[in-house]
């Protein structure tokens, strides 16, 4: 959840593979509604019992999942542990085809007869790159992305529509991409020194621009975004953003509904380009005190500066990343660089293995990465608890995550996998703070 979704989204296409384009329709991260509680709704406010119990309660909302239901969640969940290992397979042996066939090397070859200057060859290449890797990667993209989502009912896009957005996700990035590269290779070929440092604080800079351009100029490119007009709605969440000082004096609503069921919302942007926007799903699926508690949580994200938290350890992870690169470029081309006809990490055909070697490091990571967008999250449905007030409603909004999230998974799964509390994590929290705060809470209508 949160804006820098979108950020990450771009740093990944650019520094990691191509198979994840940049699919910017809104925000990665998810919280989601469900049905009735299970308690009535007079009870669950200020009438609850004296002796509140944390685990029971939280056992009455899982409760409420049939056992067909959390079969297909589990099932749903635990196939995207194998997706993780195949996207990274898979992205390695294309990458790898790339340089052992030679693929590289021509394209680069090409690049230089059409052009004698060093940064359009560059331009060329990266053009060139980026759609080997979209058409090589599209198999295992279109599985994931499409047949897979319709299999489990999450999809309500038409095969057409899809390939629609992936062709303007494979525009965005054919130009996005190619400035970059630009970029980074002239840092490259002027700075053969210290050119991992400067290219670590160049591709920090893209991940910031992208985080504070990208809600605004690309996000609207793959979906509508109108403002939200029903008072009912709209004026508790402008409240709820004044009071912890958010400058919005409106509220976006984005139609995902043409593309999934899943709803979502977001506080995205930064440098003056803050916006709150809810998806239609969002306000088609849930109830107000749901909402509410959506949006408290999203609004932790932007009062808990995590978008700022992240530049920071972004900016490590690329810094640290970017060292282990040129360290480990200079020990492959010496040994392998002249069968594939690059001697030299100026040499835009060195693009496949400096991708490869970056995405295999950030796949050694992902337990730490997860753990740390884990940590925000977590935070963030605290702040989003005492903020909106509304536990119940939160409950039954982590109770929705069930439609693709595995609820009750091993500490070992939640701390591996998991970029997000687990829903069941999610709904203890809320009755912890529910039993806390017996008689503050707002009635549930």
């Amino acid at each position: 959840m949160g804006g820098r979704a979108q950020a990450i989204r771009l740093y990944n296409a650019l520094a990691t593979e191509g198979g994840r384009q940049i699919k910017l329709a809104g925000v990665l991260f998810y919280l989601f509604c469900a049905c009735l509680a299970p308690l009535p709704a007079g009870a669950a406010a200020t009438n609850a019992p004296a002796a509140f119990n944390v685990e029971a309660a939280t056992r009455a909302y899982l409760d409420q999942l049939t056992p067909a239901q959390k079969a297909r969640s589990d099932a749903y969940f635990e196939g995207g542990y194998w997706l993780q290992l195949w996207d990274f397979l898979w992205s390695t042996a294309v990458l790898l085809l790339l340089l052992e066939s030679g693929a590289s090397r021509r394209l680069r070859d090409m690049a230089a007869r059409w052009t004698r200057f060093p940064s359009l060859q560059t331009a060329i290449y990266a053009l060139g790159f980026v759609l080997a890797l979209t058409v090589l990667t599209f198999p295992l993209t279109i599985y994931e992305s499409f047949y897979r989502e319709k299999q489990y009912g999450m999809a309500n896009q038409t095969l057409g529509g899809w390939l629609g957005e992936q062709l303007t996700s494979l525009l965005v990035s054919e130009i996005m991409g190619a400035v970059a590269l630009v970029v980074l290779f002239a840092i490259v070929r002027r700075l053969r020194r210290t050119w991992h440092i400067w290219g670590a604080v160049t591709a920090l800079g893209l991940f910031i621009l992208l985080a504070a351009l990208g809600p605004v100029y690309i996000a609207p490119l793959f979906n509508k975004y109108t403002v939200l007009s029903d008072p009912k709605v709209l004026q508790p969440i402008l409240s709820l953003a004044r009071a912890n000082g958010i400058p919005a004096d409106k509220v976006y609503v984005m139609d995902a509904s043409r593309q999934t069921k899943r709803i979502s919302a977001n506080v995205s942007g930064m440098l003056g380009t803050t916006r709150i926007t809810l998806n239609d799903n969002l306000l088609n699926r849930s109830s107000l005190p749901e909402i509410q508690a959506i949006m408290g949580h999203e609004m932790g994200h932007y009062v808990m500066h995590h978008i700022y938290k992240d530049i920071l350890f972004t900016g490590i992870i690329i810094v640290i990343g970017f060292a282990r690169l040129r360290a480990a470029l200079d020990w492959s081309l010496a040994r392998r660089g002249g069968r594939w006809g690059i001697t030299d990490i100026g040499d835009p055909a060195v693009l496949p293995l400096a991708i490869l070697l970056f995405s295999t490091y950030l796949f050694l990571l992902t337990p730490v990465l997860n753990t740390s967008t884990r940590t925000q999250e977590m935070e963030a449905d605290r702040f989003g608890l005492n903020a909106a007030r509304q536990p119940d409603g939160f409950a039954r909004a982590a109770l929705k995550l069930s439609e693709y999230r595995k609820m009750e998974p091993t500490p070992f799964e939640e701390w591996f996998f998991y970029d997000h509390p687990s829903g069941a994590t999610r709904i203890r929290t809320a009755m912890q703070w529910k039993a806390e705060n017996l008689g503050t809470t707002n009635p549930l209508p």
